[in-house]
């Protein structure tokens, strides 16, 4: 039997680029572009994406020295500098048709399947706990889970000690209907591609605040999605990241290096 068999499969069944069997095509109803908060509950709002800073760098200068960092520093990162991370990775500009959404960072069909979750430790004004990112609000919706679901999900990932040691860990997970909606089974290999998109804007945004990122593919899914709440199937993490303040990272220590 080929070892590779059931991912031949894979791609074989998902190969169609324009399905006809699909809910759009079906006339079925547009999927949520985000998953609804009931009435009253409590958020916090975050600094306006307008009010943050900007942060002049070298693009040559950032990518070159862009690098994954599992170590941080305990120095927290400020309330606008969460924002500013949140706005870089899934920022909203504008709705589009369809339930869709233009946003800082580009995603099959403009359909932006994703909900971010965090685990926070080290950020100003905010306790320690999890928390879902609302994109279309630009708001924190608390989760707070307690000490055991922080073990419980550190534990998950193989790189235990930097999600330990990080400021935040971003955690992305799918909402696959609302890609499945426009493109049927060949939503799926466009969620891994859009993540990836989404992690590599986190790296540069944190590098240009003098943090650390590190990208967080091994880890236990129904781990992280049993702490999550998350179902597994409709809903599902996909990608993680952790970030944190870092020596010898960012703009300044950037180019204290490429004089060397």
């Amino acid at each position: 039997m080929d070892v590779y068999e059931k991912e031949q499969a894979f791609l074989a069944d998902t190969r169609d680029i324009a399905p006809q069997d699909t809910p759009l095509k079906q006339g079925a109803p547009v999927p949520p572009s985000e998953k609804p908060v009931a009435p009253g509950t409590k958020v916090i709002r975050l600094p306006e994406p307008e009010l943050l800073a900007d942060h002049e760098v070298s693009f040559l200068e950032m990518v070159e020295l862009r690098a994954s960092v599992r170590s941080y520093k305990d120095t927290p990162l400020s309330l606008k500098e969460l924002s500013y991370l949140l706005w870089c990775t899934q920022g909203v500009k504008m709705p589009a048709p369809k339930g869709g959404s233009m946003r800082t960072v580009p995603s099959a069909g403009a359909r932006h399947a994703f909900e971010t979750y965090l685990y926070i430790q080290r950020v100003e004004g905010l306790a320690p706990g999890f928390y879902r990112y609302l994109a279309f609000e630009h708001m924190l919706l608390p989760l707070h889970l307690g000490e055991a679901a922080a073990e419980q999900f550190a534990a998950a990932f193989r790189a235990k000690t930097a999600v330990q040691e990080s400021a935040v860990t971003f955690v992305w997970a799918a909402n696959i209907a609302r890609l499945t909606y426009v493109f049927g089974k060949r939503a799926y290999r466009y969620a891994f591609l859009d993540a990836g998109h989404v992690c590599q804007n986190l790296y540069l945004a944190a590098w240009t605040l003098g943090a650390g990122c590190c990208a967080m593919g091994a880890f236990d899914d129904a781990a992280v999605d049993t702490v999550l709440g998350l179902d597994g199937g409709e809903e599902f993490a996909i990608y993680g990241a952790t970030v944190g303040k870092a020596a010898g990272v960012g703009p300044t220590a950037g180019r204290k290096e490429m004089n060397v």
